[in-house]
């Protein structure tokens, strides 16, 4: 792993900033300053920038049961209830895949393994992500179409890729996209507001009966089978771009 993917991964700031530490000499390796970007420290090399000694944990990825009322940062101006309010210091260095607006709730994943969250949030593969949408009245499937076919969203097409009722005002709805609050904000131009919107899949990872506020961590046969939905030419293509970094 090359110097400033390591530093970027123990936490101490983005690549560009890593960048800028390992020109300006801040960033030594076992007592000598290492200026050198192609370096790639070993388990058992000592690495510190600005005499602070640095490390990458363990890998580890989690579930989150995301509430209502909590927003999907680290820290807000507003002073708003954050996620990493719900878990204990330690997690603090973890980063959320993938975001659920203030209002909404249900399945987050967060992790520190940068490969991981990549192959999760690449742009040529959107695994499917499933939500349970109640809203303000019974649903008129003459509209389904509508939102099957698209609707433009700050000049992205935005589209539903599944869609079914549970009950006159309770659906089922799958994306494979990202815009933002797309979901509210598709069914308000067809004229319906959201109450509840609640994630409750992830590719193959589903939320269960995880309680809300609540969390865990997800052993290696979750992994697997949350990677396993990527098809093998985007794994290729991550291969071959992680080897020219």
């Amino acid at each position: 792993m090359r110097l400033n993917r390591y530093l970027a991964a123990a936490g101490v700031g983005s690549r560009r900033k890593c960048d800028e530490l390992i020109a300006t000499g801040r960033v030594k390796i076992n007592g000598e300053v290492c200026a050198n970007f192609s370096a790639q420290p070993g388990p058992r090399d000592h690495v510190k920038v600005d005499g602070k000694l640095v490390h990458i944990d363990q890998p580890l990825t989690i579930v989150l049961h995301k509430p209502p009322g909590f927003v999907c940062t680290k820290s807000d101006p507003h002073a708003r209830d954050t996620i990493f309010d719900l878990l204990p210091p330690k997690l603090s260095r973890l980063f959320n895949i993938g975001r659920l607006d203030a209002q909404s709730e249900g399945l987050l994943v967060l992790t520190n393994d940068g490969k991981l969250a990549q192959r999760l949030t690449h742009p040529r593969y959107k695994i499917d992500k499933e939500y349970e949408v109640t809203l303000d009245r019974a649903w008129d499937s003459a509209l389904t179409p509508k939102l099957l076919d698209g609707i433009s969203l700050d000049g992205q097409r935005a589209q539903i890729a599944r869609l079914h009722s549970l009950t006159p005002t309770r659906l089922r709805v799958v994306l494979r996209q990202g815009i933002n609050r797309q979901i509210r904000r598709m069914f308000d131009v067809v004229g319906f507001k959201v109450k509840r919107l609640i994630r409750i899949r992830i590719g193959n990872l589903r939320l269960g009966d995880l309680s809300r506020g609540h969390w865990r961590k997800l052993n290696p046969r979750e992994i697997k089978s949350l990677i396993s939905v990527i098809p093998s030419e985007v794994e290729e293509s991550l291969t071959v771009n992680q080897e020219k970094k």
